[in-house]
């Protein structure tokens, strides 16, 4: 099972209070349902791949309406996996739609009706209705967090947006094929819309499987850095030595300056130490890492105006 299904599985058993569940059971009607003529009668058909949403609109249906509905299964085409589950109900659908406020005199209505938005709890049902509607969620293990919900039609969506960004979730909209999503990126603010609209073990789920990841992300930052530390300090070292050597097979060590003499002397005989350490075992010293630094700077100096005379010297022959 996906984690979006784990969500989305938790949600359907969420207990809701009466007063607000009917805003959850608008949003999966208003996002997935259709409404078809039939024997000159509506009826209201309400589509869903997920067999406990199909449930869970059953279960909503029977609370407020008390109608005859049926939950018809269907086997999708082109071998695919997933069954296609239709709550149906054939009497009473156009008095269910306007007291849900999607159906009225003037038609279908794609706006949310104020006495959702103006209260925090049928809010927070809506968008645990229209999350089991069009809504999804990538498993926190992988390499991007992202929750999106889509819908239809672009009004609707904006005010999703405008619900979740109520909360301050810095929801962002967007089209996608044939319709629209509001969509959140952060997952900090994920985790806030989760235990939002009821998925608390999911949100706790995903915090855990996060910190995890992040302190896994935090660790092999700092591995890496300190790897690519230590290659510095390996070639600057490697580059030193080198230096040193040329020095020492042309003019001598002794054409150095006596301070200078010491700290070369030193980083041959002890190649692999630090600045630091370099600076603690240099004879005349301690030296501090700034002092010992300056110095194998002005060898590396010195070194390059050798290779320079060299260099002249033999185009000179030429």
């Amino acid at each position: 099972m996906s984690y979006a299904s784990e969500v989305k599985n938790e949600l359907t058993h969420l207990t809701v209070h009466r007063s607000n569940a009917k805003a959850e059971l608008m949003a999966l009607i208003r996002m997935n349902g259709s409404v078809v003529l039939w024997n000159h009668h509506l009826t209201l058909n309400v589509q869903t791949e997920n067999p406990s949403i199909a449930k869970r609109i059953y279960s909503l249906m029977l609370e407020f309406y008390h109608v005859q509905t049926n939950i018809i299964v269907r086997k999708r085409m082109k071998l695919e996996k997933n069954n296609i589950y239709i709550v149906q109900i054939q009497q009473h659908a156009s008095e269910i739609l306007s007291d849900i406020g999607i159906l009225s005199s003037h038609g279908l209505s794609e706006s949310v009706p104020k006495s959702i938005l103006n209260n925090d709890a049928r809010m927070r049902s809506y968008l645990r209705g229209a999350f089991l509607a069009g809504g999804s969620v990538n498993n926190p293990k992988t390499s991007r967090y992202h929750l999106e919900i889509y819908s239809l039609y672009e009004n609707h969506n904006e005010m999703i947006a405008k619900m979740m960004n109520h909360y301050h979730l810095h929801a962002k909209t967007t089209s996608r094929r044939s319709g629209y999503i509001t969509y959140l990126k952060e997952a900090e603010r994920i985790a806030e819309f989760l235990q939002l609209i009821g998925a608390t073990n999911s949100m706790l789920k995903f915090e855990d499987i996060r910190i995890v990841r992040d302190m896994s992300n935090s660790v092999n930052r700092l591995v890496n850095c300190e790897n690519a530390n230590m290659n510095k300090v390996a070639d600057a070292s490697t580059r030193q030595i080198a230096n040193i050597q040329f020095i020492q097979k042309t003019v001598g060590l002794k054409q150095l300056p006596k301070k200078l003499q010491n700290v070369a002397i030193a980083r041959m005989t002890h190649q692999e130490v630090s600045l630091k350490q370099l600076g603690q075992i240099v004879a005349g010293g301690p030296i501090s890492k700034s002092g010992v630094n300056h110095r194998l700077r002005k060898i590396n100096k010195y070194a390059e105006n050798l290779r320079n005379n060299y260099q002249e010297i033999a185009n000179a022959k030429k």
